[in-house]
């Protein structure tokens, strides 16, 4: 966060609970990789991993809602913590209200990270619509945040920093990370 952050953005930071992203071109680079057995695979962003440990530690939620499902992307769910995944999905509106009624949560409560077309009803709706440097014009007009790292390469971590910085929790729980002064 290189210049303060607007009185706007600091007030829609402050009551989010619920991380929940896209996939493909969010938390990868979009690049989606089938090998000649039919295998896919994608690229995760390592700093990505320990925004979600953070994020957890703080006691927020995450979720995954993506228009197409692939058994990786369950995988790294795992290894990330993130307990609710919905994959293959024609629209993502219905399954995050459903997802909201379980957890109690309002969708002003709710920060979504999408990157393309269909992201824009979700991005409309949520209390903290946030997108990655390269998202597609139409979805950069109509976020709160754009970060400055592209999709795959650290966008989820950026966006993690800001809430929990501007929710007063970021340094305390780098804490453990800090190297004592010699």
């Amino acid at each position: 966060m290189g210049q303060p952050p607007s009185a706007d953005l600091a007030a829609r930071c402050a009551a989010i609970e619920l991380l929940a992203v896209d996939v493909d071109g969010v938390l990868t680079d979009g690049v989606i990789v089938v090998d000649d057995r039919g295998v896919e695979s994608k690229h995760f962003h390592v700093r990505d991993g320990l925004a979600y440990s953070l994020w957890h530690r703080a006691g927020k939620c995450s979720a995954i809602l993506s228009g197409r499902w692939a058994e990786v992307v369950d995988r790294r769910a795992a290894e990330l913590k993130i307990a609710h995944v919905a994959q293959g999905l024609a629209e993502k509106g219905e399954p995050l209200r459903a997802l909201l009624a379980e957890l109690g949560l309002e969708l002003r409560q709710v920060c979504f990270v999408g990157d393309d077309l269909v992201d824009l009803p979700v991005l409309r709706a949520v209390g903290l619509a946030a997108c990655p440097a390269d998202a597609v014009v139409e979805v950069r007009d109509s976020v709160h945040f754009v970060t400055t790292a592209a999709g795959g390469r650290g966008a989820v971590r950026e966006v993690v920093e800001v809430i929990l910085k501007l929710q007063g929790l970021w340094h305390g729980l780098c804490g453990a990370y800090r190297v004592p002064a010699v």
